[in-house]
């Protein structure tokens, strides 16, 4: 009887070659033939999988924002009874890749997106995670309001939730590059995020 094939499975262990190797030698160097050897299938199978490598590189691009969500959610399952301020730090330093396990994760990301500045496919993925994050973080600005903790200098002003969301998700964004080129370090772009959101939850 012949062996099921996982393809679920298999798709994610070729996203992960996918990402090694955008790792090692950036997308350019990213073939078919080279991410067959690395996820240990034939070329046939990965083009099973996938129709092109464009596809198949989208793929990898949401395989990797999936990571990075799973990442959060486990943080927030782990303190289910704090704050939403509290809540909003811990999931703009997961996304903001600081940590030194997360460096490989940062430099694929980083791939990813210059690669989208000239790929449709790809900039579509990109704003879709975009698009996400910023629901997730307008969400938790507007319950961090609601808790009783000011979100403008005058409190009398409603804070526009949907901007400030905005405001940490590219500062988080931008803190990755900034630590990646090492132009700063992990604490000190740990105290620019932590400053920032002290202004923010400020009462």
């Amino acid at each position: 009887m012949p062996r099921q094939v996982d393809h679920a499975d298999r798709r994610r262990r070729i996203a992960d070659a996918v990402c090694e190797l955008a790792d090692e030698h950036g997308l350019e160097g990213v073939t078919l033939r080279d991410v067959a050897a690395r996820a240990e299938v034939s070329m046939g199978a990965v083009q099973r999988c996938f129709r092109t490598k464009e596809e198949m590189l989208v793929f990898a691009l949401g395989h990797i924002g999936e990571r990075i969500a799973g990442r959060v959610r486990a943080r927030l399952v782990r303190s289910p009874a704090q704050s939403a301020g509290t809540a909003l730090g811990h999931a703009a330093t997961e996304i903001a890749l600081l940590r030194e396990e997360h460096r490989a994760e940062a430099r694929v990301w980083l791939a990813f997106v210059a690669q989208a500045a000239v790929s449709e496919a790809l900039a579509g993925a990109v704003k879709a995670n975009y698009a996400a994050l910023e629901e997730s973080f307008t969400r938790l600005v507007e319950e961090a309001g609601e808790g009783g903790g000011d979100l403008s200098d005058d409190p009398a002003v409603p804070p526009d939730a949907r901007r400030e969301a905005r405001a940490l998700l590219a500062l988080a964004d931008g803190l990755t590059t900034h630590v990646l080129i090492g132009h700063l370090t992990p604490r000190a772009a740990q105290d620019v995020l932590h400053a920032h959101l002290a202004r923010l939850l400020s009462e």
